[in-house]
């Protein structure tokens, strides 16, 4: 099925997702429809133009494609599936979401992976291939984000904004960089990734450059950290009852 979005409002779109009865949905000329695919399971929606705020909110195991850029809250609570956006996206990406995996060619906004928590047997996963502003991995308490800031290889600061995992008490963040953020907090610790590490994420690699046709042995050229909460000073003592 093909919708062709132009002159359709954001919900007469995703009724027509939602109300289709073939697995594989092209949306065409969307401009800042929002919500699309919201809650979706079970099919492969394409979209060719820009989707509007929160793409794949709640998503519960479809597999969205994005044939250009995004705009903020891709996969807001998003439960399962897969989100993959050629370009860029906004802020706010995977704000809150519990599984499923969401990759970005290029470049994200601020407070991307805010309150992203495992949830039961779930492990919600982040790939960014290139750099990530502010307040990346604020909250954080599941899941993994991996920052490749590919292309700015050569720049002496690391590949994220200020205030990265600030408030941060689960999950981890994979950098590759040579130089860490100037600014981690002290309830934060950050080490050389080692060869387990690399194996933890290699399967997230793998799928990002098959899906943007990116060199494995490229990435794996830089060196990576690993940014995990401090055990002995952490932050959810801040804001949890024991």
């Amino acid at each position: 099925m093909v919708i062709q979005a132009a002159d359709l409002s954001y919900r007469q779109v995703n009724q027509q997702i939602r109300g289709s009865a073939d697995a594989c949905v092209e949306v065409r000329d969307c401009c800042g429809h929002r919500f699309v695919a919201d809650g979706s399971s079970g099919k492969t929606v394409d979209i060719y133009g820009t989707p509007g705020n929160a793409l794949g909110a709640y998503l519960n195991g479809s597999t969205v494609r994005v044939h250009g850029n995004a705009q903020d809250a891709v996969g807001d609570t998003m439960n399962e599936g897969l989100i993959a956006i050629d370009g860029m996206a906004g802020d706010a990406t995977g704000y809150a979401m519990r599984g499923g995996r969401i990759f970005v060619h290029g470049d994200i906004g601020y407070r991307a992976g805010i309150h992203m928590k495992a949830y039961q047997q779930k492990q919600p996963l982040l790939v960014v291939g290139g750099k990530a502003g502010s307040f990346l991995g604020e909250y954080q308490a599941g899941g993994t984000i991996v920052v490749l800031g590919l292309g700015s290889e050569q720049e002496a600061a690391a590949p994220v904004g200020n205030f990265c995992g600030v408030g941060m008490h689960g999950g981890k963040i994979f950098m590759r960089t040579r130089t860490l953020p100037v600014d981690l907090s002290d309830r934060l610790i950050a080490r050389p990734a080692e060869e387990s590490d690399l194996d933890e994420v290699r399967p997230a690699l793998e799928e990002f450059c098959a899906l943007f046709a990116e060199d494995m042995d490229n990435i794996l050229s830089e060196q990576f950290y690993v940014i995990t909460p401090n055990s002995r000073n952490p932050y959810k003592q801040l804001y949890t009852v024991y």
